[in-house]
């Protein structure tokens, strides 16, 4: 049920309206699109479902389904046109077995647990994003445009109120690709006021920068110091204080601009106040220095960060020919053996970071990491000509019927393997469960009560979930 935690009160906070030709000029140049304040302000009008301010997830999104049968469900018995090239190796956790190009996970197992049993019906990319990002069985199953809220919208309804200096819902993504579209995680009928806040681009480039948090000096000049600023706002008050039409515009404005000044946003999105051992632990490439970003940022007070990890390319490579881009490791797409001995071994150091870091941190009760992409693969190896090498190559196909992910912190016992598919890797055998399983305890864990209702679009009542359990195998 809902926590009745307190909320924690914002730390730097603006006491005045800029001037209507400030505001405009700061509109353009820093908040852009829909503005800061009218997200806000729109926030404002609707209801809390949740209180409890101080847990968060950070949810690390594999698009196109990474194979289970590759990873951590690993069948060594089976066929040769199931087991594919690789084998197991142990980890410190007696009868954990994951993929031998997991060296540095097999060092840690103790500290996190891999479900093997989670399935759903969606096969097709669309579709499969749409059912694991809502916990609803999609209309369509194709096309990625939500037709229900994603976890992430619906976490930025129940915490509008949550203030930190940083919006409360984030998606890191490479640039081009930051679209809520691209990954199934629209806000629906709640409208575009609960989509993530989008942060595209490589964190490991000297030049990043974070689009509406970046303040340039041109802005700095505009805005001066803050006893300056604050001096306008308090002449521009004095002006307009009969207007309650500005006077609501003011308030709503005041913490847009808290939001992109705020000691907060900026520090949690400056990488160099990292010590240089952690920036290399995690690796100094754009999957490694996003996931470092994304661990800042719920660190600083964000609910929920999704960090997509696509184009595992290493400074000054590009992807081998015979590898693909994302997770789809279809024939077709990649040869799935060569395109995971580039992919393994960076996706190995960024989760041994990811779990690391939030231990050392002392974050693993505070936030959940979750590492999991919208389905698995097919058992079966498949054999095509590559696109782009023009020779036959394996790969494997879409497989919602199982998937393995990787979770900890928030708390939980670790550990453990829960679930199990049968012998080939192509159903759940022990304890089946389904992605609103793993929701309703993401719900828990961040105080919102799941079985609560919001007003759709007709303002007809619908569940945050529709059905759903809390995975008791997780809990302290």
């Amino acid at each position: 049920m809902t926590s009745q935690n307190t909320l924690r009160p914002a730390t730097h906070r603006c006491q005045g309206p800029l001037s209507r030709r400030i505001f405009l000029q700061t509109g353009a140049t820093v908040l852009g699109g829909l503005g800061l304040a009218d997200v806000l302000r729109l926030r404002a009008q609707a209801s809390d479902v949740a209180k409890t301010a101080d847990t968060a997830v950070l949810f690390v999104w594999l698009p196109g389904g990474p194979a289970h049968i590759d990873t951590y469900d690993m069948k060594p018995e089976a066929s040769s046109e199931i087991r594919g090239d690789f084998r197991p190796i142990k980890t410190n956790v007696n009868g954990l077995e994951i993929c031998e190009l997991f060296p540095k996970h097999a060092k840690i197992a103790d500290r996190y647990n891999i479900i093997r049993s989670i399935s759903h019906e969606f096969a097709d990319h669309g579709g499969g994003h749409k059912r694991f990002m809502t916990g609803r069985k999609p209309k369509e199953p194709t096309g990625f445009v939500n037709d229900a809220p994603s976890v992430p919208s619906i976490v930025a309804h129940a915490r509008q109120n949550v203030v930190h200096g940083l919006p409360n819902t984030i998606l890191a993504t490479d640039g081009g690709r930051d679209h809520v579209d691209v990954y199934s995680m629209g806000a629906a009928y709640l409208g575009p006021k609960y989509h993530p806040f989008s942060v595209p681009g490589d964190p490991s480039r000297d030049k990043f920068q974070v689009p509406n948090i970046s303040i340039t000096d041109e802005l700095a000049n505009r805005l001066g110091d803050r006893k300056m600023l604050l001096g306008q706002l308090d002449r521009f008050r004095e002006k307009m204080e009969k207007s309650a039409e500005m006077a609501a515009l003011d308030s709503f404005q005041r913490q847009a601009i808290q939001l992109i000044t705020s000691q907060e946003a900026r520090t949690a999105f400056d990488l160099s106040k990292e010590p240089e051992e952690i920036r290399d632990l995690y690796g100094r490439h754009a999957w490694g220095q996003r996931s470092l970003l994304g661990m800042r940022l719920v660190e600083a007070g964000s609910s929920f960060v999704t960090v997509v990890l696509e184009n595992p390319t290493l400074p000054g490579d590009s992807l081998p020919k015979d590898g693909t881009y994302n997770w789809d490791s279809h024939a077709v797409n990649c040869h799935i053996f060569n395109d995971s001995r580039y992919r393994f071994p960076i996706y190995d150091q960024v989760v041994n970071a990811l779990v690391t870091d939030l231990y050392r941190r002392g974050l693993d009760k505070r936030v959940m990491l979750i590492v999991t992409g919208e389905f698995g693969r097919t058992p079966r190896i498949e054999y095509t000509v590559g696109s782009q090498t023009k020779v036959k190559q394996p790969g494997r196909d879409h497989w919602p019927s199982a998937m393995s992910m990787l979770i900890t912190g928030g708390g939980m016992r670790t550990g453990q393997v829960i679930g199990s598919t049968n012998s080939k890797g192509e159903v759940p055998k022990d304890r089946p469960l389904t992605p609103n399983d793993l929701w309703a305890t993401v719900y828990q864990h961040l105080g919102i009560d799941w079985e609560q209702s919001i007003l759709d679009h007709t303002g007809r009542p619908m569940p945050i979930l529709p059905f759903g359990n809390v995975i008791q195998e997780l809990r302290a």
